[in-house]
């Protein structure tokens, strides 16, 4: 099942067509969620007694507007819709354990005009286990192409194995990316570095995880792209031309936006088209 939070704003309705369409490419029921979080309006001595009851009505009217817009574009999908209580955040968390893929909007009606990502979405790409989709509002062209960022570290094996299956799905080229930075020895100024000896480390790293993959996806085009360059440099560069940027998630920390890591963070707020965040 693939899961959709919609709060009314332009990237709901964009997280909504990109899940239509991701369900009808995988054959999957789709279920549109919204939350209503009624805390911001029982704060305080007073708190109103009407507030409850219209954002139940304003929910079901999301709702309503979500579903047709689903059914527009992909009449054969499956839809169902849930009207939840709760914090927007920890609904998703909760309903995303039901789901094989959860989309959501890059930022809500909730965020800043200058915030490309919102707390929701930051929230949820940093706890759900599985593939979290962040679609931004703006229309853009169809290029054929998924990026999957990939390292040595066991946590890109499931984000390549998820661009492997939207690149199958899609029938689209695969573009596999590996960027590195020579590192940094500061207080060793005198060590030298072989070139050329780090590069074909480097693209062997590239090439034992593709290898891996490629032997279920026979049918899927891939390129292989070693960039001199930091990652999230790299990684929004080459989201220029592509429909999805899959990267897996490092991150380790107590704090939820820690939980995403560096890299994850950084292309979440700055690529150009739709990422997914693949935690194990």
């Amino acid at each position: 099942m693939i899961i959709v939070g919609v709060d009314g704003s332009v990237t709901s309705r964009a997280a909504v067509e990109w899940a239509a369409n991701d369900a009808f490419r995988m054959r999957a029921p789709l279920r549109i969620v919204h939350a209503v979080d009624r805390d911001w309006y029982q704060i305080g001595k007073y708190p109103l007694p009407d507030v409850p009851d219209l954002l139940l009505r304003e929910g079901r009217r999301i709702l309503r507007e979500a579903e047709a817009l689903a059914r527009e574009r992909q009449p054969g999908v499956e839809v169902t819709t849930q009207n939840v209580e709760g914090m927007p955040a920890v609904v998703l968390r909760e309903q995303a354990k039901e789901a094989t893929e959860l989309v959501v909007g890059s930022r809500g009606l909730g965020g800043f005009a200058g915030a490309l990502l919102g707390s929701v979405s930051t929230h949820v790409a940093g706890h759900v286990h599985g593939p979290v989709v962040v679609v931004r509002g703006e229309q853009r062209p169809v290029h054929g192409e998924v990026v999957a960022g990939v390292d040595d570290s066991p946590e890109c094996e499931p984000a390549l194995a998820y661009a492997f299956e939207q690149a199958k799905l899609r029938g689209a080229t695969l573009r596999v990316v590996h960027a590195w930075q020579l590192p940094v020895h500061a207080f060793a100024p005198e060590v030298i570095h072989d070139m050329d000896e780090v590069r074909t480390a480097q693209h062997q790293v590239v090439r034992d995880r593709v290898e891996v993959a490629r032997k279920e996806y026979a049918q899927v085009t891939v390129v292989e792209d070693i960039i001199s360059a930091h990652p999230v440099d790299a990684l929004v560069t080459v989201s220029e031309h592509a429909d999805l940027l899959v990267v897996g998630s490092h991150g380790h920390g107590a704090l939820g936006s820690m939980l995403v890591g560096s890299v994850s963070r950084g292309v979440l707020h700055h690529a150009h088209c739709a990422v997914a965040v693949v935690r194990a």
